[in-house]
């Protein structure tokens, strides 16, 4: 439980930093450096100190992080111009649990109890409430049917993700092996990188072809103009490691802690607390005030 709370922390100020490096150079990228630099730590974690990429389990650690970080995240910036934040990460937040219960049940056949099963919907209902969105919406349908679904590939991502991290666990035990959370998140960290890596190459798919085709000097200047200007990068590299730092290095280390020994429903029931977390580091960082309603819904998940 206190590993959970941990990784609800570490995802709260990942998730300031995200957006703060998202506004800089967009999401994809974003996303892509700070799977990178997370990479880079826990790589150096797992050969100085871990299991590396050994183990009879990475082949399933491997699968989560495909799930999890790549096509999670990837759906994720798909629902958020979309939907927006708010109900985005409504959607996304409370049917990750219930999903990730689910394919628990029906995969590995890990039940909740019915006290278990009380508090984890009382907890989605105080997000749900400190969420939803209090403006009426004017979205178009194609907008709400393609951030919708994008949601709910964000959510089943996020959901088999964890699980396949359980499936590990339970490899790792039963072949009386051990892996440390750290060595785990790195072997998840490949999959995620993979995945984002393709997503950024088709992103910057026109600006590849344009560094191969012959074009007049002039052509080439204005087109790269476009670009992040190094000035822009040195403001946001501070925000991209501690990005990748608190969120996909020890973020995710704590959740591989807390799935090892918990089932994933209630894990990810505490997880979705995140974004209320994140109220009072939006506070500090944005200047950003809550609702009344934005309060009661955290006391309410919080309190439980």
């Amino acid at each position: 439980m206190f590993a959970a709370l941990l990784c609800t922390i570490l995802f709260s100020i990942s998730v300031i930093c995200g957006h703060r490096s998202a506004r800089l150079i967009g999401g994809t990228e974003a996303n892509f450096w700070r799977i990178t630099v997370a990479t880079l730590f826990l790589g150096i974690w797992a050969y100085g100190f871990g299991a590396g990429l050994t183990g009879s389990a990475f082949p399933v650690f491997l699968l989560s992080g495909v799930a999890g970080i790549g096509l999670g995240d990837v759906a994720l910036f798909q629902a958020l111009p979309r939907l927006g934040p708010r109900l985005s990460s409504l959607l996304v937040q409370c049917l990750t649990a219930p999903c990730a219960a689910l394919i628990e049940w029906l995969w590995l056949g890990t039940t909740l109890t019915n006290s278990q099963v009380l508090y984890g919907l009382v907890v989605l209902a105080g997000v749900g409430l400190a969420l939803a969105p209090g403006e009426h919406m004017s979205l178009t349908r194609r907008r709400l049917i393609i951030g919708t679904v994008a949601s709910l590939i964000a959510a089943l991502g996020g959901a088999g993700g964890a699980v396949f991290s359980r499936k590990a666990y339970v490899i790792v035990h039963a072949s009386h092996e051990s892996i440390d959370p750290f060595s785990a998140g790195f072997q998840r960290l490949g999959g995620g990188l993979f995945i984002a890596g393709i997503c950024l190459l088709f992103v910057k798919r026109g600006e590849i072809v344009r560094l191969f085709k012959r074009q007049p000097p002039e052509i080439q200047t204005s087109k790269l103009d476009t670009r992040p200007s190094p000035s822009k990068w040195r403001r946001v590299w501070p925000w991209v490691l501690v990005n990748g730092l608190a969120g996909q290095t020890l973020g995710v280390s704590a959740m591989q802690w807390a799935l090892e020994t918990t089932p994933t429903g209630i894990v990810l029931a505490i997880i979705a607390i995140t974004p209320i977390v994140v109220i009072p580091f939006a506070i500090l960082t944005e200047g950003e005030r809550p609702t009344a309603r934005s309060l009661a819904g955290g006391v309410v998940a919080v309190g439980v």
